[in-house]
């Protein structure tokens, strides 16, 4: 499982917010964890109220304060600092995944003033982009502090795409961590909740197209039927639903349903390319969630045009 977690820090309180939960990880999972910062050029002289680290030897002091203050002393860090300044922060963490070698990367769902969006959409976006290394977003909890991370539940999010069950496998290896139980949610629009090129079709054809959803639902509870009985005989304890609405609301009311501690997502993280992000179901359901979210970043098995 994850053996080396990156944690990107940017000198904020609500950025430790993800601390805690990569603390669990490290510890479950024997896992070095390594605070990163990175120098940016022109930062700006505050961050979420706070002073922001402008120079090398500042983030240097600070990653060492954090490693003594929020790290127990059973768990292995590491701290880097990116001295040269960089413009985009974000890629400045996606291109450190080559040189430091994490399995897992760790981070807030905060952005600068306060934009979740910003986070997700730039840093984590890019991240997953590079389709190596599976991204963990922590939501802060509702009084802004680090939330305790547990994982007796855990969600995955699937739409029958074979790519996104890479998503199965990771779930299911933490649930074999923590003694969680699995369960397994897919979507099926209704004629209601269908957009963009499938929603005029369904205007006009509103008969056949209600039709052919019926018939994606069955086809969606056998998928799900094949991996619960898959994952039942490995020994795990695992449930299935198939709901009918919109993506990113199903994903959502089913882990409030569930009581998850974790949501788990596959995804190719390239707009356009993949279902859950042109249908806009992975940001929706970031912005949505109050439970961390995994995105587990998926080749496709289709040759790409």
């Amino acid at each position: 499982m994850f053996k080396h977690l990156l944690v990107p820090l940017d000198g904020s309180r609500m950025a430790e917010v993800s601390l805690a939960t990569a603390v669990s990880l490290a510890r479950a999972m024997g896992a070095v964890v390594t605070l990163f910062h990175v120098i940016e050029s022109g930062a700006p002289q505050d961050i979420h109220g706070e002073r922001h680290l402008t120079g090398p030897d500042e983030a240097r002091d600070y990653l060492d304060e954090v490693a003594a203050r929020a790290l127990p002393a059973d768990i292995s860090v590491e701290r880097h600092v990116h001295t040269n300044e960089v413009n985009d922060v974000a890629r400045s963490i996606a291109e450190h995944v080559g040189e430091l070698g994490p399995d897992l990367i760790v981070m807030c769902t905060h952005g600068r003033g306060g934009l979740r969006g910003f986070m997700f959409g730039r840093i984590a976006q890019q991240v997953v982009g590079l389709g190596t290394t599976p991204v963990l977003l922590v939501p802060p909890a509702a009084t802004g502090d680090s939330p305790s991370f547990s994982c007796r539940r855990i969600l995955v999010a699937l739409d029958g795409n074979p790519d996104h069950e890479e998503g199965v496998k990771v779930a299911a290896g933490l649930a074999k961590i923590y003694g969680a139980e699995l369960g397994l949610v897919m979507a099926v629009h209704t004629t209601d909740t269908l957009s963009g090129e499938e929603a005029t079709p369904a205007k006009l054809l509103p008969g056949a197209t209600r039709a052919l959803l019926d018939l994606a639902a069955e086809d969606a509870e056998k998928y799900l039927g094949h991996h619960v009985t898959a994952l039942r005989a490995a020994g795990f304890t695992v449930t299935s639903e198939v709901r009918r609405g919109d993506p990113p609301t199903v994903i959502i009311a089913a882990a409030e349903r569930m009581k998850a501690d974790l949501i788990v997502l596959g995804t190719h993280g390239k707009t356009g390319m993949d279902a859950f992000w042109s249908g806009s179901a992975t940001p929706n359901v970031t912005s949505r969630s109050v439970v961390p979210l995994l995105l587990v970043p998926v080749r496709s098995k289709e040759p790409e045009e």
